[in-house]
Protein backbone atom coordinates (compact mmCIF):
# COMPACT_ATOMS: atom_id res chain seq x y z
CA UNK A 1 0.00 0.00 0.00
CA UNK A 2 1.29 3.30 -0.93
CA UNK A 3 1.11 6.65 0.75
CA UNK A 4 2.96 9.69 0.91
CA UNK A 5 4.59 11.58 3.92
CA UNK A 6 4.27 15.76 4.36
CA UNK A 7 6.63 16.19 1.70
CA UNK A 8 5.22 14.50 -0.91
CA UNK A 9 7.64 11.60 -1.16
CA UNK A 10 6.03 8.34 -1.62
CA UNK A 11 6.50 5.88 0.77
CA UNK A 12 4.81 2.03 1.77
CA UNK A 13 2.56 1.77 4.20
CA UNK A 14 1.70 -1.52 5.82
CA UNK A 15 -1.55 -2.69 5.95
CA UNK A 16 -3.75 -3.28 8.95
CA UNK A 17 -4.76 -6.71 10.07
CA UNK A 18 -6.88 -8.03 12.62
CA UNK A 19 -6.27 -11.59 14.18
CA UNK A 20 -9.14 -12.67 15.51
CA UNK A 21 -8.10 -16.11 17.21
CA UNK A 22 -5.02 -17.44 18.76
CA UNK A 23 -2.38 -17.80 16.84
CA UNK A 24 1.47 -19.48 16.74
CA UNK A 25 4.36 -17.13 17.69
CA UNK A 26 5.94 -17.77 14.11
CA UNK A 27 2.54 -16.91 12.15
CA UNK A 28 2.07 -13.90 14.23
CA UNK A 29 5.61 -13.21 13.52
CA UNK A 30 5.26 -13.47 9.52
CA UNK A 31 1.86 -11.37 9.53
CA UNK A 32 4.00 -8.82 11.78
CA UNK A 33 6.55 -8.62 9.27
CA UNK A 34 4.00 -7.62 6.28
CA UNK A 35 1.41 -6.01 8.17
CA UNK A 36 0.03 -4.11 11.19
CA UNK A 37 -2.04 -6.20 13.65
CA UNK A 38 -4.30 -5.90 16.53
CA UNK A 39 -5.47 -9.51 17.88
CA UNK A 40 -7.85 -11.31 20.37
CA UNK A 41 -5.51 -14.10 22.24
CA UNK A 42 -7.68 -14.77 24.85
CA UNK A 43 -8.68 -18.73 24.96
CA UNK A 44 -12.35 -18.03 24.60
CA UNK A 45 -14.01 -16.98 21.29
CA UNK A 46 -13.91 -13.20 20.51
CA UNK A 47 -17.36 -11.78 21.23
CA UNK A 48 -19.19 -10.32 17.88
CA UNK A 49 -19.21 -6.66 19.49
CA UNK A 50 -15.81 -6.38 20.15
CA UNK A 51 -14.69 -8.23 16.65
CA UNK A 52 -17.25 -5.36 15.05
CA UNK A 53 -15.07 -2.75 16.72
CA UNK A 54 -12.01 -4.12 16.24
CA UNK A 55 -12.47 -3.80 12.13
CA UNK A 56 -13.23 0.03 11.84
CA UNK A 57 -9.41 0.41 9.89
CA UNK A 58 -8.30 -2.80 8.91
CA UNK A 59 -7.71 -3.90 5.70
CA UNK A 60 -7.41 -7.92 6.18
CA UNK A 61 -9.23 -10.24 8.71
CA UNK A 62 -8.04 -13.72 9.77
CA UNK A 63 -10.48 -15.59 10.94
CA UNK A 64 -11.54 -19.23 11.72
CA UNK A 65 -15.44 -18.89 12.20
CA UNK A 66 -18.17 -16.82 12.58
CA UNK A 67 -20.56 -15.03 10.08
CA UNK A 68 -18.58 -12.54 7.39
CA UNK A 69 -22.02 -10.97 6.56
CA UNK A 70 -23.42 -6.98 5.47
CA UNK A 71 -23.50 -6.66 9.55
CA UNK A 72 -20.13 -7.46 9.25
CA UNK A 73 -18.91 -5.76 6.88
CA UNK A 74 -20.45 -2.62 7.14
CA UNK A 75 -17.85 -2.17 10.31
CA UNK A 76 -15.08 -2.52 8.04
CA UNK A 77 -15.68 0.08 5.51
CA UNK A 78 -11.16 -0.98 4.24
CA UNK A 79 -11.52 -3.95 4.23
CA UNK A 80 -9.97 -6.19 1.31
CA UNK A 81 -9.54 -9.81 2.33
CA UNK A 82 -10.94 -12.16 4.95
CA UNK A 83 -8.78 -15.33 5.06
CA UNK A 84 -10.31 -18.25 7.26
CA UNK A 85 -8.00 -20.85 9.01
CA UNK A 86 -10.48 -23.54 7.80
CA UNK A 87 -11.47 -25.47 4.63
CA UNK A 88 -15.18 -24.59 4.98
CA UNK A 89 -16.53 -21.10 4.42
CA UNK A 90 -20.28 -21.87 4.82
CA UNK A 91 -19.93 -18.81 7.02
CA UNK A 92 -19.70 -16.35 4.37
CA UNK A 93 -22.26 -14.44 2.97
CA UNK A 94 -20.66 -14.46 -0.52
CA UNK A 95 -22.85 -12.06 -2.28
CA UNK A 96 -22.45 -9.61 0.31
CA UNK A 97 -18.32 -10.39 -0.09
CA UNK A 98 -18.76 -10.44 -3.98
CA UNK A 99 -20.84 -6.89 -4.05
CA UNK A 100 -17.74 -5.56 -1.91
CA UNK A 101 -15.21 -6.93 -3.76
CA UNK A 102 -13.74 -8.39 -0.77
CA UNK A 103 -11.43 -11.35 -1.45
CA UNK A 104 -12.03 -14.41 0.63
CA UNK A 105 -9.64 -17.48 1.24
CA UNK A 106 -9.51 -20.85 2.66
CA UNK A 107 -6.80 -23.67 3.95
CA UNK A 108 -7.55 -26.72 1.45
CA UNK A 109 -5.94 -29.95 1.08
CA UNK A 110 -2.87 -29.49 4.31
CA UNK A 111 -5.96 -31.12 6.81
CA UNK A 112 -6.67 -33.79 4.01
CA UNK A 113 -4.72 -36.69 6.17
CA UNK A 114 -5.30 -35.33 9.92
CA UNK A 115 -9.17 -35.46 9.07
CA UNK A 116 -9.09 -38.61 7.10
CA UNK A 117 -7.28 -40.22 10.17
CA UNK A 118 -10.23 -38.91 12.64
CA UNK A 119 -12.72 -40.09 10.44
CA UNK A 120 -11.31 -43.88 10.21
CA UNK A 121 -10.60 -43.66 14.04
CA UNK A 122 -14.53 -42.86 14.86
CA UNK A 123 -15.33 -45.82 12.20
CA UNK A 124 -13.40 -48.31 14.33
CA UNK A 125 -14.37 -46.71 17.70
CA UNK A 126 -17.88 -47.29 16.57
CA UNK A 127 -17.62 -50.28 15.00
CA UNK A 128 -15.57 -52.42 18.18
CA UNK A 129 -17.48 -50.20 20.61
CA UNK A 130 -14.36 -48.88 21.82
CA UNK A 131 -15.15 -45.98 23.57
CA UNK A 132 -18.42 -47.53 25.08
CA UNK A 133 -16.18 -50.82 26.09
CA UNK A 134 -13.86 -48.45 27.99
CA UNK A 135 -16.62 -46.91 30.22
CA UNK A 136 -17.49 -50.35 30.55
CA UNK A 137 -13.90 -51.54 32.32
CA UNK A 138 -13.42 -48.51 34.22
CA UNK A 139 -16.87 -48.31 35.78
CA UNK A 140 -16.09 -52.01 37.06
CA UNK A 141 -18.81 -53.49 35.11
CA UNK A 142 -16.41 -56.11 33.50
CA UNK A 143 -17.36 -59.90 34.65
CA UNK A 144 -15.79 -63.31 34.13
CA UNK A 145 -18.19 -64.80 31.44
CA UNK A 146 -18.67 -62.07 29.16
CA UNK A 147 -18.99 -62.67 25.91
CA UNK A 148 -21.50 -61.92 23.55
CA UNK A 149 -22.33 -58.83 25.11
CA UNK A 150 -19.11 -57.26 23.84
CA UNK A 151 -18.82 -58.16 20.25
CA UNK A 152 -18.18 -55.30 17.62
CA UNK A 153 -18.63 -55.33 14.12
CA UNK A 154 -15.70 -56.07 11.41
CA UNK A 155 -14.26 -53.41 9.82
CA UNK A 156 -11.87 -55.24 7.38
CA UNK A 157 -13.43 -56.44 3.88
CA UNK A 158 -16.63 -54.21 4.43
CA UNK A 159 -18.07 -51.48 2.31
CA UNK A 160 -17.53 -48.17 2.70
CA UNK A 161 -19.58 -45.84 1.30
CA UNK A 162 -18.43 -41.93 0.97
CA UNK A 163 -20.91 -39.15 0.12
CA UNK A 164 -18.86 -36.20 -1.03
CA UNK A 165 -16.10 -37.63 -2.42
CA UNK A 166 -13.34 -34.51 -2.13
CA UNK A 167 -10.00 -34.87 -1.44
CA UNK A 168 -10.54 -35.63 2.15
CA UNK A 169 -13.09 -38.29 0.82
CA UNK A 170 -9.79 -40.02 -1.14
CA UNK A 171 -7.92 -40.34 1.43
CA UNK A 172 -10.52 -42.07 3.56
CA UNK A 173 -10.89 -44.46 0.94
CA UNK A 174 -7.22 -44.62 0.75
CA UNK A 175 -6.95 -45.77 4.33
CA UNK A 176 -10.24 -47.98 3.55
CA UNK A 177 -9.19 -49.68 0.41
CA UNK A 178 -5.30 -50.19 1.18
CA UNK A 179 -5.29 -50.86 4.91
CA UNK A 180 -8.39 -52.73 5.41
CA UNK A 181 -9.46 -54.37 1.88
CA UNK A 182 -12.85 -52.56 2.02
CA UNK A 183 -14.87 -51.92 -1.31
CA UNK A 184 -15.82 -48.24 -2.15
CA UNK A 185 -19.14 -46.86 -3.06
CA UNK A 186 -19.29 -43.21 -3.45
CA UNK A 187 -21.44 -40.60 -4.79
CA UNK A 188 -20.36 -37.01 -5.93
CA UNK A 189 -21.79 -34.13 -8.25
CA UNK A 190 -18.91 -35.38 -10.68
CA UNK A 191 -17.06 -39.05 -11.08
CA UNK A 192 -13.43 -38.95 -9.58
CA UNK A 193 -12.10 -41.33 -12.91
CA UNK A 194 -8.62 -40.88 -10.18
CA UNK A 195 -10.25 -42.77 -7.32
CA UNK A 196 -11.93 -45.53 -9.29
CA UNK A 197 -8.81 -46.36 -11.11
CA UNK A 198 -6.46 -45.80 -8.36
CA UNK A 199 -8.81 -47.40 -5.52
CA UNK A 200 -11.61 -49.80 -7.33
CA UNK A 201 -13.84 -47.02 -6.19
CA UNK A 202 -17.33 -47.35 -7.98
CA UNK A 203 -19.51 -44.36 -8.90
CA UNK A 204 -23.14 -44.57 -7.46
CA UNK A 205 -26.55 -43.11 -6.77
CA UNK A 206 -27.42 -41.92 -3.42
CA UNK A 207 -29.92 -44.63 -2.86
CA UNK A 208 -27.68 -47.13 -3.18
CA UNK A 209 -24.42 -46.26 -1.83
CA UNK A 210 -27.08 -46.37 1.55
CA UNK A 211 -28.58 -49.69 0.72
CA UNK A 212 -24.98 -51.52 0.19
CA UNK A 213 -22.91 -49.84 2.30
CA UNK A 214 -21.84 -51.36 5.79
CA UNK A 215 -20.15 -47.93 6.97
CA UNK A 216 -21.66 -44.34 5.65
CA UNK A 217 -19.21 -41.43 5.66
CA UNK A 218 -20.87 -37.85 4.87
CA UNK A 219 -18.27 -35.59 3.41
CA UNK A 220 -20.63 -33.14 1.61
CA UNK A 221 -19.97 -29.22 2.00
CA UNK A 222 -22.65 -27.00 3.39
CA UNK A 223 -25.09 -25.63 0.79
CA UNK A 224 -28.52 -25.12 -0.14
CA UNK A 225 -28.28 -28.17 -1.40
CA UNK A 226 -26.97 -29.77 1.22
CA UNK A 227 -28.89 -29.07 3.91
CA UNK A 228 -30.47 -32.09 5.92
CA UNK A 229 -29.36 -34.46 3.26
CA UNK A 230 -29.54 -37.40 5.18
CA UNK A 231 -33.09 -37.52 6.89
CA UNK A 232 -35.41 -39.95 7.92
CA UNK A 233 -36.06 -41.33 4.11
CA UNK A 234 -32.30 -42.25 3.88
CA UNK A 235 -31.39 -42.93 7.11
CA UNK A 236 -34.48 -45.97 6.47
CA UNK A 237 -32.49 -47.31 3.46
CA UNK A 238 -29.32 -48.16 5.58
CA UNK A 239 -28.50 -51.68 6.84
CA UNK A 240 -29.35 -52.41 10.41
CA UNK A 241 -25.97 -53.47 10.51
CA UNK A 242 -24.78 -50.19 8.90
CA UNK A 243 -22.44 -47.58 10.85
CA UNK A 244 -23.15 -43.44 10.16
CA UNK A 245 -20.27 -41.07 10.55
CA UNK A 246 -20.78 -37.26 10.15
CA UNK A 247 -17.35 -35.00 9.90
CA UNK A 248 -19.05 -32.30 7.15
CA UNK A 249 -21.07 -30.05 8.78
CA UNK A 250 -23.78 -30.64 11.30
CA UNK A 251 -26.71 -29.20 9.31
CA UNK A 252 -26.27 -31.67 6.44
CA UNK A 253 -28.50 -34.40 8.47
CA UNK A 254 -31.66 -34.11 9.86
CA UNK A 255 -30.80 -34.98 13.41
CA UNK A 256 -33.98 -36.08 15.21
CA UNK A 257 -33.90 -38.39 12.21
CA UNK A 258 -30.75 -39.71 13.22
CA UNK A 259 -31.92 -39.97 17.02
CA UNK A 260 -35.01 -42.08 15.99
CA UNK A 261 -32.80 -44.16 14.12
CA UNK A 262 -30.27 -45.01 16.58
CA UNK A 263 -32.55 -45.20 19.15
CA UNK A 264 -34.66 -47.94 17.64
CA UNK A 265 -31.78 -49.77 16.25
CA UNK A 266 -32.76 -48.71 12.65
CA UNK A 267 -29.17 -48.49 12.30
CA UNK A 268 -26.27 -50.33 14.38
CA UNK A 269 -24.06 -47.23 15.28
CA UNK A 270 -22.66 -43.52 14.52
CA UNK A 271 -20.08 -41.32 15.10
CA UNK A 272 -20.36 -37.81 14.60
CA UNK A 273 -18.08 -34.53 15.25
CA UNK A 274 -20.29 -31.64 14.20
CA UNK A 275 -24.06 -31.03 15.33
CA UNK A 276 -26.81 -29.26 13.81
CA UNK A 277 -25.78 -26.62 16.98
CA UNK A 278 -22.32 -26.17 18.29
CA UNK A 279 -21.81 -26.89 21.24
CA UNK A 280 -24.05 -29.48 21.72
CA UNK A 281 -26.29 -29.16 24.74
CA UNK A 282 -25.05 -31.08 27.47
CA UNK A 283 -28.67 -32.99 28.16
CA UNK A 284 -28.61 -33.79 24.03
CA UNK A 285 -30.15 -36.75 23.57
CA UNK A 286 -27.71 -38.27 21.28
CA UNK A 287 -24.88 -38.30 24.50
CA UNK A 288 -26.97 -40.87 26.09
CA UNK A 289 -26.97 -43.04 23.57
CA UNK A 290 -24.35 -46.22 23.97
CA UNK A 291 -23.96 -47.20 19.94
CA UNK A 292 -23.14 -43.24 19.32
CA UNK A 293 -19.53 -41.47 19.80
CA UNK A 294 -19.52 -37.92 19.70
CA UNK A 295 -16.31 -35.96 19.43
CA UNK A 296 -15.86 -31.35 19.69
CA UNK A 297 -15.58 -30.91 16.16
CA UNK A 298 -12.11 -31.97 16.10
CA UNK A 299 -11.47 -33.01 12.56
CA UNK A 300 -8.07 -31.13 12.05
CA UNK A 301 -7.53 -31.06 15.49
CA UNK A 302 -4.01 -31.72 15.88
CA UNK A 303 -0.60 -29.44 16.75
CA UNK A 304 1.11 -29.85 13.57
CA UNK A 305 -1.95 -29.21 11.01
CA UNK A 306 -3.40 -26.52 12.77
CA UNK A 307 0.08 -25.13 12.82
CA UNK A 308 0.08 -25.47 9.11
CA UNK A 309 -3.32 -23.92 8.81
CA UNK A 310 -2.58 -20.94 10.75
CA UNK A 311 0.57 -20.55 8.73
CA UNK A 312 -1.24 -21.22 5.12
CA UNK A 313 -4.12 -18.60 6.17
CA UNK A 314 -1.60 -16.12 7.17
CA UNK A 315 0.07 -16.32 3.79
CA UNK A 316 -3.46 -16.01 2.19
CA UNK A 317 -3.95 -12.86 4.03
CA UNK A 318 -0.43 -11.12 3.32
CA UNK A 319 -0.02 -11.98 -0.38
CA UNK A 320 -3.87 -10.58 -1.26
CA UNK A 321 -2.60 -6.99 0.80
CA UNK A 322 0.50 -7.57 -0.90
CA UNK A 323 -2.10 -7.03 -4.26
CA UNK A 324 -1.29 -10.23 -5.81
CA UNK A 325 -3.57 -13.15 -6.29
CA UNK A 326 -3.86 -15.12 -3.10
CA UNK A 327 -2.48 -19.22 -3.63
CA UNK A 328 -6.04 -20.43 -1.92
CA UNK A 329 -8.62 -17.46 -3.35
CA UNK A 330 -12.26 -18.97 -3.43
CA UNK A 331 -13.15 -19.61 -6.65
CA UNK A 332 -16.69 -17.53 -5.86
CA UNK A 333 -15.00 -14.30 -5.02
CA UNK A 334 -12.27 -14.45 -7.64
CA UNK A 335 -11.74 -11.34 -9.82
Amino acid sequence: MRGTNPKGEVRIMKPKVFIARPVPPEVEAYIGKHCHYSKWDRPEPIPRSHLLESLRDVNGLLTSGGKINSELLDHAPHLQVVSTMSVGYDNFDLDAMRERKILGTNTPSVLNDTVADLIFALILDVARRVSELDRYVKDGSWKRGDVESLFGLDVHHKTLGIIGMGEIGEAVARRARRGFEMDILYHNRSRKRRAEADLDAVYCSLQQLLKESDFVVLMTPLTPETVRLIGERELSLMKSTAVFINASRGATVDEEALLSALQNKRIYGAGLDVYEREPIAPGHALLRLPNVVTLPHIGSATHETRYQMAMMAAENLVTALSGHTPPNLLKELSV
